[in-house]
């Protein structure tokens, strides 16, 4: 549904992006990720006809978005970062007012007004005046907008901003209902939005595609370790260094007694299966084992990883090469 093709574009001196491809399959929702400046945004106008790229193509729903950007427009549904709203209009005028400019009208257009204020919980705002809405209520109404006219397509940028704890899962539960029947792209640089909402991520970073896959994926790639959390009774001293004279373990790091166990993170040479030594030491030393159990990367860690220099990565987790 979406394919982007060395997408390019220089602000003067500034490369905002550099050869950036990737595609969004139909159903699926794919979270842009990237770090503030990385692009993402820049990528999102070029999709939806608000940028013309400096070279690359790109195809949303089959169309050219240099060759008819208002093919484009009419199949997709855009939330941008700044949110396209009159302040002096109610709610209930500025929907009915999109839905016209999207070609809706009569009982179409009071069907669609309906459906959104209900999907987007801004009913009970449905006369007030839109500068006189909390930052969470203009967000729904900006998201409101962007499905007025039943988009096959979607693209939402920086969805949740603004919206408390409970609305924002609120609107993580409408993307994915909405993913049985539509195609989403969403940029964020919120991982926790991703991780429960993306189907499979694309991380740009400094104007450069540097990752794509489901999460599992990225992980994989990522990780240039293992990490095992492991819990015992016994000595620490002693298992300490029995733990660290194992093979291929690259560092030991004491985390703590927990209820009259030691508790350590093993990190390991990948492939090394680092637990089932773990697990026969224990047997052969009679410690009492309370929790043995791969701990995989975090995807703040993941993201960490593959959007900064490996030199910088070891630094950080204190790892060496064994």
């Amino acid at each position: 549904m979406i394919k982007a093709n060395k997408l390019t574009m220089h602000y003067g001196p500034v490369v905002a992006l550099k050869d950036v491809s990737f595609e969004v399959n139909r159903g699926e929702i794919v979270g842009l990720l990237g770090p503030n400046g990385a692009g993402k945004s820049t990528a999102m106008k070029i999709l939806t006809t608000y940028l013309h790229p400096t070279s690359g193509t790109a195809q949303v729903g089959g169309i050219d978005v240099l060759k008819d950007p208002l093919g484009v427009r009419r199949i997709i549904g855009y939330l941008p970062e700044i949110l396209p709203l009159y302040m002096d209009m109610e709610v209930r005028t500025y929907l009915d007012f999109v839905g016209r400019a999207r070609g809706l009208t009569g009982g179409k257009l009071k069907q669609r007004v309906n459906v959104v204020l209900d999907e987007c919980g801004l009913r009970p705002m449905y006369r007030k005046i839109i500068r006189e809405l909390s930052k969470g209520y203009k967000q729904r109404t900006g998201l409101a907008q962007a499905l007025i006219h039943d988009p096959a397509i979607i693209v939402l940028d920086e969805p949740t901003s603004g919206l408390d704890p409970h609305q924002i899962v609120e609107v993580r539960q409408l993307i994915r209902s909405l993913a049985a029947t539509k195609t989403i792209i969403l940029s964020t640089h919120i991982l926790q939005e991703v991780e429960a909402m993306a189907d499979r991520i694309v991380i740009v970073n400094r104007g450069r595609t540097v990752a794509d896959g489901t999460i599992e994926e990225l992980r994989a790639r990522a990780r240039d370790f293992e990490r095992t959390v492991v819990s015992l009774q016994g000595d620490r001293v002693e298992i300490e260094r029995m733990l660290s004279g194992m093979d291929g373990v690259r560092k030991v790091h004491f985390d703590g007694d927990v209820d009259g166990c030691v508790a350590f993170t093993v990190y390991s040479r990948i492939g090394s299966e680092i637990w089932r030594d773990l697990n026969k030491l224990s047997l052969s030393k009679n410690w009492a084992v309370r929790e043995l159990a791969v701990k995989p990367l975090t995807l703040e860690e993941t993201f960490l990883t593959l959007t900064e220099p490996a030199k910088k990565r070891d630094v950080r987790e204190g790892v060496t090469a064994a």
